[in-house]
């Protein structure tokens, strides 16, 4: 029975996003708006980066990166609430599921890195221009890409380790619409404190924490040299140059505090559920929405591939 203790469990029926019938069509017809407009605006910072050599700069390398984080994320967990809906199929196989969370944890952790060296690279950028082409040369920037893909999906590793020792669950229906690891350890029957220690010392300290940290600090030397500056036209210009990803910043740090903080007596499955759409599917459509309304250089990219395809 699907309801009772199981020592072998081979496969996951995912509730979704709601189990109210009438709201089926809105939330199918709502994902698959925010999916195409998520991939549309990603595709168009990646083309417009890869064609516009005016954007060949350190930033713009590493918004690259991002704009592919978020378009693997947003398929990894919205095609779930898509391809349920039209094939009235909501079954998965453990090691679907258990494949699933460990890749969406890899991209959070790696779209936490980039944003940390992005930060980086506008302390640079902005503290110490002189030297910026030597500390933000094309290696440099290779090396610092090659190592957060490679951090974010090492650091995972821990926890499905751990995941795949549980022996048992009460229930195979995961309370989420795709396999995150905190409804997974709701279910599990086995002994979850080792997991839990693990989340505490390395999820927030390690994965969260220390780039929230990192990235903090980068900003408190960026705003001590932006007052410094004595122009106020040079103080402005200087923030407007880092604004859009400090906005990008706060938002999915408030979105990751606000899903995974939360106090366990506020904690309800369906809010969960609401606040997690609203990072997998809302914030990766707003960072390229971000970048190309805040960003001068991005419009103005855009504007010379509009006169030069007309």
């Amino acid at each position: 029975m699907e309801s009772k203790n199981q020592s072998l469990v081979r496969y996951f029926i995912i509730q979704g996003i709601s189990g109210l019938p009438e709201l089926q069509v809105p939330i199918f017809l709502l994902v698959l708006f925010l999916y195409i407009l998520t991939l549309a605006g990603n595709m168009t910072i990646l083309l417009l980066v890869c064609l516009d050599r005016h954007l060949h700069t350190p930033m713009y390398f590493f918004l690259c990166n991002l704009s592919i984080l978020d378009m693997f994320s947003t398929t990894l967990t919205q095609h779930n609430v898509l391809v349920f809906f039209i094939t009235k199929n909501n079954r998965v196989s453990y090691n679907t599921c258990i494949t699933q969370m460990y890749f969406f944890g890899c991209f959070i952790c790696d779209e936490l890195l980039f944003l940390t060296a992005m930060s980086y690279d506008r302390y640079v950028a902005i503290c110490n221009p002189l030297c910026y082409h030597m500390y933000m040369n094309n290696q440099v920037c290779a090396l610092l890409a090659l190592s957060c893909w490679l951090i974010g999906f090492i650091e995972v590793i821990p926890y499905i380790i751990l995941l795949l020792g549980f022996s048992c669950y009460k229930s195979n229906i995961v309370n989420h619409f795709f396999c995150d690891l905190v409804p997974l350890m709701k279910l599990s029957c086995s002994d979850t404190s080792v997991l839990e220690i693990l989340s505490l010392t390395e999820g927030f300290l390690l994965m969260t924490f220390t780039p929230f940290l990192l990235t903090f600090i980068s900003y408190v030397f960026i705003i001590v040299s932006i007052l410094k500056i004595r122009s106020s036209i040079g103080r402005r210009k200087a923030f407007y140059t880092c604004s859009s990803h400090l906005t990008v910043v706060i938002l999915l740090y408030v979105t990751l505090f606000s899903q995974y903080l939360k106090p366990t007596a506020t904690d309800t499955s369906e809010s969960s559920k609401f606040v997690s759409l609203f990072n997998t599917a809302v914030v990766p459509l707003l960072n390229p929405l971000i970048y190309s309304l805040k960003n001068k250089d991005v419009k103005v990219a855009l504007a010379r591939r509009f006169k030069c395809n007309y």
